[in-house]
């Protein structure tokens, strides 16, 4: 009896593989009628050229079906699916649940993000969920991988079946300024540390970006499976992509113009999109990517032709098509040099990092009063833990006064919003809940644009603490860790308490 290689053998196959997205469609799809979604998936497939078929989940927000869907129906044909899941519409709980419907499912190659800020629904804008981010989603589907503990009925401590999911997470290089780009490194360094075991690239058509993110890979002693990403374009996705409305997806200057010449082309630019296309994939081949991944399409002759142009042109072809594939912005920053050596200018600014307007009076005095009373061992800490602990047998008069001038203070410095389990001293004194539309607690999300958020309302709060963190030379230690999972229950309390008393996700990293 023949075996069906999982999906992750064949990514550590050293074979360069195809995989092809599917994108559903908001509306349903009655059972005793076709599809085109059904149709496109079941002809991918059937062919021997895509070694797996990944399907979105609500992609830049919209409302769609959900994955699983479709994943359930193409899976029974023995094909390798992986199956997005974002947290920005389900809480961690309905995320669970999800998961263990996919585990049920056989459904067990999952690739976990954030997600895009939901866009209009029915009656309006719906609100995001973004109990989990990225990072910590990973953290629990590893968690169950390990065989997840829960309380049982009676108190004790019992451990669910282990799960087989082969998970991945994306980083997305395409970022412009320094303090925007390393956060999304450092962050994926957070997620391989969390359970990631491939990762997808962001799209973009800048090859050295594509390739730098091997490079800092190997630069960490690190080696899985990275896929690397591919959209074809026409026109209008290019304009999209050029005005940032699709969150993280990039186009130049001059590949818009390239795309608008040849739009104006009697076949309308198809052989330029789709040849564009062709050579990222033995771009990717070349550079020792385990497979591209390949989007954009609604006709399954496209990919299958986009991936026998691939095939057809020269061993060595890649290496000119990656020089020529390089639609940079004006003043972007890279991390290695052409020569693949570390950026040296980079490198010197570490030293000698110069000054910011972010490292101002309010973040020097956050500091000197968290190094002096909120980090655990000093006599400082040990103090207000006395304090807190003799206050906390009651509700008084001093415990309500302390946590009244706690949130007037808070409010006024950070902008808090009151939510008990401080991330502060995780984001360089600033606030996840009052100044990030995602609450994103373990890092940037994907969205961001020339440094501003994704809903382009204010600066992207992961590139401010960056330069707050390089001015003091933490920078390399500002992603370490275990995943952190924000405690809903401790809303309205006093965070100064929690943290003293070891109530907080700080006291449970530290243990």
């Amino acid at each position: 009896m023949t075996t069906t290689p999982t999906l992750r053998d064949v990514l550590t196959s050293g074979r360069f593989c195809y995989g092809a997205e599917v994108v559903t469609t908001r509306g349903f799809v009655p059972a005793d009628q076709s599809s085109k979604i059904v149709d496109l998936g079941n002809a991918l497939t059937d062919d021997p050229r895509i070694s797996w078929v990944s399907i979105t989940d609500n992609p830049g927000g919209n409302v769609m079906l959900t994955p699983e869907w479709l994943g359930q129906l193409l899976a029974k044909r023995r094909a390798q699916i992986v199956v997005h899941l974002t947290c920005k519409d389900r809480n961690r709980n309905a995320l669970e649940s999800t998961a263990w419907r996919l585990a049920s499912e056989g459904l067990n190659n999952v690739l976990a993000m954030t997600g895009d800020h939901p866009k209009a629904g029915f009656h309006g804008l719906a609100s995001g969920s973004f109990d989990l981010d990225s990072v910590s989603l990973i953290a629990m589907l590893k968690a169950m991988n390990d065989g997840l503990p829960v309380p049982g009925r009676k108190g004790e401590i019992t451990t669910l079946p282990k799960t087989s999911f082969y998970i991945a997470g994306a980083v997305s290089p395409f970022k412009r300024y320094e303090r925007e780009l390393m956060p999304q490194y450092f962050k994926l360094l957070r997620k391989i540390s969390n359970g990631a075991e491939f990762i997808y690239t962001q799209l973009g058509y800048d090859m050295r970006k594509f390739h730098e993110v091997k490079l800092f890979l190997q630069s960490h002693g690190i080696s899985l499976p990275l896929i690397g990403n591919v959209y074809l374009l026409n026109k209008t996705v290019a304009g999209m992509f050029y005005r940032n409305d699709v969150p993280g997806c990039v186009v130049s200057d001059k590949l818009l113009a390239l795309a608008e010449k040849y739009a104006a082309g009697p076949d309308k630019g198809r052989a330029f999109f789709f040849e564009l296309a062709a050579k990222q994939l033995a771009v990717f081949k070349g550079l020792g990517f385990a497979g591209g991944y390949i989007g954009g399409m609604a006709k399954a002759e496209s990919f299958f032709e986009i991936i026998d142009m691939a095939e057809k042109f020269g061993a060595n072809d890649w290496k000119e098509f990656a020089k020529e594939i390089q639609f940079c912005r004006d003043g972007e920053f890279y991390l290695f040099e052409t020569d693949g050596a570390l950026n040296r200018e980079y490198v010197r600014s570490l030293e000698h990092p110069g000054d910011s307007k972010e490292v101002n009076f309010n973040y020097r005095l956050s500091r000197c009063v968290h190094s002096a009373f909120f980090t655990p061992g000093t006599s400082g800490f040990n103090f207000m833990k006395r304090i807190y602990t003799g206050w906390d047998k009651n509700t008084g008069f001093l415990s309500r006064t302390a946590h009244g001038v706690e949130k007037v203070s808070k409010l006024v410095m950070f902008d808090c919003c009151d939510c008990g389990d401080c991330s502060l001293p995780d984001i360089a004194n600033l606030c996840p809940q009052g100044s990030c539309s995602k609450n994103q607690r373990n890092g940037p999300c994907g969205g961001s644009f020339d440094g501003r958020c994704e809903l382009k309302d204010k600066d992207c709060i992961w590139a401010r603490a960056y330069e707050r963190l390089k001015h003091y030379k933490e920078t390399k230690d500002m992603l370490q860790g275990q995943a952190v999972f924000y405690n809903a229950g401790l809303k309205n309390s006093s965070g100064w308490a929690n943290s003293f008393l070891g109530r907080d996700h700080n006291a449970k990293k530290e243990k």
